[in-house]
């Protein structure tokens, strides 16, 4: 019998697409979510590279500035009502052929995933293109399909530098246009935060693209007519279940450091406890289940950090 397992794929050779298709157009502001009878993923012809971005990248020099003279705080986020463990399942987000597929997983006795993260860019798309080459290179290249990757998780900041709705065409949905699997995603700090003067709600465009469990399947106005439908997350925290692995989501809130996962024992009584009860509803459903797969606990905040630049202790960086 194969030996069941997890493993993840990361980082960067360049590979060509085959293929060229016309290149979608970003939306308009005013465009309108389009409803899809199934979760789409990627184009059925792969595409070129993106050579620049569609939308110029405003300068946020002035935003920083502003930041760094005012004492940011974390922000509060929306809970998941009605249930101490949201759960995602990998068929769920499949569609109609998910219960197949994980089937195939199962009989095979290994999962392969996606997992990268900080792939925001304000720049152009050149350094995620050589990221987004190579994931699409172990879809052709793998000599078994036990090994082709099943879905892409990503470790937040998704978009640089506030999180803002206009830049995901450029950002994300035109990078990973080709991308023919899931996408699911854990929001960082640059997806929380919001510009200063901005009228922007902390995670809303993040939620509209990735946490819309219970609404109709639809492409959003920041996909620009590209195939790939929101992700149906049941909010900012949850778990996203496979065969023979558990990913517990966190989100840990918009500070550069630390990172934050409540209120602190009273510090941000406006914040909410909600992740710690997730968290312990979780890994208690994991032990009570005896649950033989890989457990792994996910946030956009290292627990520990041995970089000077991003402080040198738990204390610093997690809390």
């Amino acid at each position: 019998m194969a030996k069941k397992k997890a493993t993840y794929k990361t980082t960067a050779t360049k590979s060509k697409p085959a293929k060229h298709a016309p290149v979608a157009e970003p939306p308009p502001t005013n465009a309108a979510p389009i409803p899809t009878d199934a979760p789409q993923f990627g184009e059925s012809i792969h595409v070129p590279d993106p050579t620049k971005f569609k939308v110029k990248h405003a300068s946020d020099t002035a935003a920083y500035k502003i930041l760094d003279h005012t004492r940011q705080s974390p922000r509060p986020f929306p809970p998941v009502t009605g249930v101490d463990e949201p759960i995602l399942t990998l068929a769920e987000a499949l569609g109609s052929e998910g219960d197949s597929i994980v089937a195939q997983i199962q009989a095979a006795g290994q999962i392969v995933f996606h997992s990268v993260g900080d792939t925001g860019n304000t720049r152009g798309p050149a350094d995620e293109n050589l990221v987004a080459d190579k994931f699409l290179s172990d879809f052709s290249q793998e000599s078994s399909s036990a090994d082709v990757p099943k879905f892409f998780y990503h470790l937040g900041d998704v978009i640089y530098s506030f999180g803002e709705s206009q830049y995901y065409y450029d950002q994300f949905y035109d990078v990973y246009r080709d991308y023919p699997a899931p996408i699911f995603a854990i929001a960082g700090n640059h997806d929380g935060m919001v510009a200063p003067n901005s009228t922007a709600t902390s995670l809303q465009a993040f939620i509209e693209n990735f946490c819309q469990a219970g609404q109709p399947i639809h492409r959003t106005p920041e996909a620009g007519g590209l195939a790939r439908t929101a992700q149906i997350q049941p909010g900012v925290y949850y778990t996203l279940e496979a065969p023979f692995v558990r990913i517990i989501s966190l989100y840990s809130n918009c500070l550069e450091d630390p990172g934050i996962i409540s209120t602190e024992g009273g510090t941000y009584p406006y914040l909410s406890d909600v992740q710690l009860t997730f968290l312990q509803t979780a890994l208690a459903r994991v032990k009570k289940q005896s649950f033989k797969g890989a457990v792994i606990i996910a946030m956009h905040h290292p627990p520990y950090v041995a970089s000077l630049n991003s402080g040198a202790s738990a204390g610093k960086t997690w809390r």
